[in-house]
């Protein structure tokens, strides 16, 4: 539902004089599900005070108004704590555990998914990436230039086949390992996405729904992604 559809939920609930436990769970199921964010919530609790002190003005039970916006406000509070602890899982190599999770999510996106990184040499990894693009998903991936260029980078690869690259051409590294899908799940780690992480090293990576982290890797991807050039496959 969008901020509307929500307030439309709030006045009927109102009207009826009640909140119950079962419209509460639904209420609050459907916000979790919608990924309620900061400003959504922090619009719903603004719109919940002005609907109780119309309310009030208008002559309904001052009580019962205010056991409304009560049981709303504890709704809200409930999806920011559902949503900080709906996702949290890590992986490890040496193994293919760390590139079995980013395949997964690789195979679940459905929008968009922005992947910050200091190579990709892993074949397995690439054909996911791909195949993402390939299904209309917008790929796009910032890199480092002292790698372009290895043996088994498939960077110029992905460019190629019209993947959107920029690279970090300055004299230091773009050494971030991580990447967001859909906006709204974040993997993050020391693990290169790489055969030789897979292989030999010791290396993690963590998946998170949580908003916090999510808000911050995405204003920093886009930072990056105004900053540094295109990259022309050769």
């Amino acid at each position: 539902m969008n901020q509307q559809q929500w307030l439309d939920w709030l006045k009927a609930s109102l009207d009826d004089g009640r909140l119950d436990d079962s419209e509460r769970r639904e209420l609050q199921a459907s916000l979790v599900e919608e990924g309620l964010s900061d400003d959504d919530r922090a619009f719903l609790r603004n719109q919940s005070f002005k609907l109780a002190q119309q309310a009030i003005q208008e002559g309904t039970e001052s009580l019962a108004v205010l056991r409304w916006l009560e049981r709303v406000v504890k709704v809200l509070d409930n999806t920011r704590s559902s949503a900080i602890a709906e996702v949290a899982t890590s992986w490890f190599s040496p193994g293919r555990d760390c590139a079995g999770g980013i395949i997964e999510q690789l195979r679940q996106v459905r929008s968009k998914v922005d992947i910050c990184v200091f190579t990709i040499a892993d074949d397995e990894l690439t054909k996911h990436i791909l195949a993402a693009h390939e299904r209309g998903v917008q790929v796009r991936v910032i890199t480092d230039n002292d790698k372009l260029n290895d043996t088994g980078s498939d960077i110029d690869y992905l460019a190629r086949k019209g993947v959107a690259v920029k690279i970090d051409t300055t004299a230091y590294h773009m050494h971030h390992k991580f990447a967001v899908f859909d906006g709204t799940r974040l993997i993050n780690g020391s693990f290169n996405w790489t055969r030789s992480a897979s292989r030999y090293n010791q290396e993690d990576i963590t998946l998170t729904d949580d908003r916090r982290f999510l808000t911050a890797f995405e204003q920093q991807f886009e930072e990056l992604w105004q900053r540094f050039p295109c990259h022309q496959p050769s």
